[in-house]
């Protein structure tokens, strides 16, 4: 994707303003970099946009000061904000739930200041995506645009806990952000403790859990102890999880109304948040809402490869002078190439060659395309049945095949995650697309076969494809399932499988999307209903969206299990309450695929673009 349009010059020297207290509602002061243009060795003359990023990473690393500077030289001031309790600004951190008034507050802050044009953009990425989402829900007079990167909609979810589950990656977070806490600047031992725990002692937490209040090191940091225990065990969809910060889809007739670019990728761990909240903004408010997804894993735009699989030159973005085509079209009136853009712009993957390149990694390939909306409009929304033989059939399983298959889930011996959208910021858990058979170096695997070979991964899959079928859309399970236990989990997994070549003499099994379900919010997330043991239940839920190709030869191929660890918590099958049961039990479990109880998956089919993806890869 190439920028090929006439911005904003750099004209400007830049002069900084380190540590500018801005003060919130309630006295605390927030710590802010402000990056001016500069005529020689002064301000330059003159009202300017402005450009808040408000981040918990610390605003005054490299690649921040990289980052201001790039923007003032061409006509912006940037204020670069650590966010409350972290680094040199006041406060005490709890992540994510209390940002909305904060950054409200620097927004109207920055307009009322003599340089300022009146006009504030805010940008940013992870959490610094959130936390704009989260002010934006207080509408703040002077936000003028957004650009949200792999940002959240809602944490409860579809983030931090995904259909009832929760992401464990947001438990390591705590102890990964307590290195670079306040708490730990000051105290020398303190830092060198938290320093042996991460990365180095997170593989035997994560297999203790769950996390006991004082058993840690963080015990020593309070605020972020308690929110990894409450993340651990606020399960429920409840006023803790109703707040601006955690949940802005709930104020989104609040939210502001103004242009907004929503920014992911297919391997990130926000997909599903990045495309709800273009989904609901774009029909709700009138400034222009675009959606632009790309192959990436998180944060990674100008990467192209994710894990096992490269996508080509094609998938890398400039982001800093994609951010500057927006903010200059949004902010300064010019036209760059956003004023030309489709609602939706989404990069297509699997039409590479599948052969290894230099790096050893598959050729994926892919392209990019414009879209009038977010699914496409000609979606054929496809049911693609389990079948008693394992296969996968867009047919509804015959009378007089097989029922059901049934596993045994053993807690104590979950099924290893083998890549997906995951953080690349973490050490632990390594995100993206991997051919899906244990390797020595993820944990939780014991041995170097296909994932598939466990007893307790069911594995249903189409004959080799006599044409190429393209999946680009939402994606949602509709499992029929049973269990020997009140409360456990379900999990699908979407993979393209590669046929055996010369390469791969053992063909490759790459994951495309997949989730998770708890079955004791089958029937919403507020109120949590155990099960009747042997009693089959639909459980329908949601993958992550996906744009992808599945090539002539290949097979579609759906595995189902119970547990996809570390990623997700493990259920201890009991029924009790989460994040503080410390006992397990066996759950014997049936997945149903007949007349009366048909499983199956609905892709997303593109009718018809056959031709026109295997001319672009």
């Amino acid at each position: 994707m190439q920028q090929t349009y006439e911005g904003s010059h750099q004209r400007y020297g830049v002069i900084v303003d380190t540590n500018v207290m801005v003060p919130a509602r309630d006295g605390i002061e927030l710590a802010t970099d402000i990056f001016y243009p500069a005529g020689g060795d002064r301000k330059a003359d003159g009202r300017y946009p402005a450009i808040l990023e408000r981040t918990p990473y610390d605003k005054a690393t490299a690649r921040q000061v990289t980052k201001g500077k790039f923007f003032a030289r061409r006509g912006y001031v940037v204020a670069i904000q650590d966010v409350r309790g972290r680094f040199k600004s006041e406060g005490e951190w709890y992540a994510f739930a209390k940002e909305a008034p904060d950054g409200y507050d620097a927004v109207e802050w920055i307009a009322r200041q003599p340089w300022s044009d009146g006009q504030v953009g805010t940008m940013g990425d992870s959490y610094a995506g959130s936390d704009q989402s989260a002010l934006a829900t207080l509408n703040p007079p002077h936000l003028s645009t957004m650009v949200v990167a792999v940002g959240a909609s809602n944490y409860h979810h579809s983030s931090m806990r995904q259909n009832g589950a929760l992401e464990q990656r947001f438990m390591v977070y705590a102890f990964r952000m307590a290195v670079t806490s306040k708490e730990a600047s000051a105290d020398p031992g303190l830092k060198a403790a938290l320093l042996r725990t991460f990365p180095d002692d997170i593989p035997q937490i994560l297999d203790q859990l769950p996390l006991k209040e004082g058993a840690t090191v963080l015990r020593r940091l309070p605020s972020y102890e308690r929110w990894a225990i409450d993340i651990l065990t606020h399960g429920d969809y409840d006023d803790y999880w109703k707040q601006r910060g955690y949940s802005p889809s709930e104020y989104y007739t609040e939210h502001a109304d103004v242009p907004t670019l929503y920014l992911g990728g297919w391997y990130d761990s926000y997909a599903r948040n990045t495309c709800e909240s273009y989904v609901a903004l774009s029909k709700m408010k009138s400034a222009p809402q675009r959606l632009l997804m790309g192959p990436w894993t998180h944060g990674q735009y100008e990467v192209t490869f994710s894990g096992d699989v490269d996508f080509g030159p094609g998938a890398h973005i400039d982001y800093n002078d994609l951010k500057l085509a927006w903010f200059d079209h949004y902010m300064k009136g010019m036209h760059t190439e956003v004023a030309d853009w489709s609602p939706v712009r989404i990069f297509t993957m699997g039409t590479g060659d599948g052969k290894p390149n230099d790096d050893r990694r598959v050729n994926r390939g892919g392209y990019w395309r414009d879209e009038p909306d977010w699914p496409p409009p000609e979606t054929s929304f496809t049911p693609y049945y389990l079948v008693g033989d394992g296969s996968l059939s867009t047919r509804m399983p015959a009378a007089g095949t097989r029922p059901s298959t049934s596993f045994t889930f053993d807690p104590k011996n979950p099924v290893p995650t083998m890549g997906g959208g995951i953080s690349a910021a973490d050490t632990v858990l390594r995100p993206g697309a991997f051919d899906q058979r244990g390797r020595p170096d993820f944990l939780g695997c014991t041995n170097t076969l296909p994932l598939n070979s466990r007893a307790d991964v069911l594995t249903f899959q189409t004959p080799p494809l006599v044409e190429d079928v393209e999946v680009t859309g939402p994606v949602e399970m509709r499992l029929w399932a049973s269990s020997s236990a009140v409360d456990t989990d379900f999990t699908a997994k979407l993979i393209d499988v590669y046929p055996p070549s010369s390469d791969y003499p053992e063909g490759l099994a790459i994951n495309i999307t997949d989730s998770i379900v708890r079955a004791r919010y089958r029937n919403g997330y507020e109120k949590p209903e155990l099960m009747t043991p042997g009693e089959p239940y639909e459980l329908v839920f949601e993958l992550y969206p996906t744009s992808t190709v599945f090539k002539s030869g290949h097979r579609i191929r759906i595995d189902i299990s119970s547990s996809n660890w570390p990623r997700f918590d493990v259920n201890p099958n009991t029924g009790g309450p989460l994040g503080r049961d410390q006992s397990y039990q066996l759950a014997h479990q049936t997945v149903y695929h007949d007349t009366d109880c048909p499983s199956h998956i609905v892709l997303p089919i593109q009718e018809g673009r056959g031709d026109e993806s295997a001319a672009s890869g």
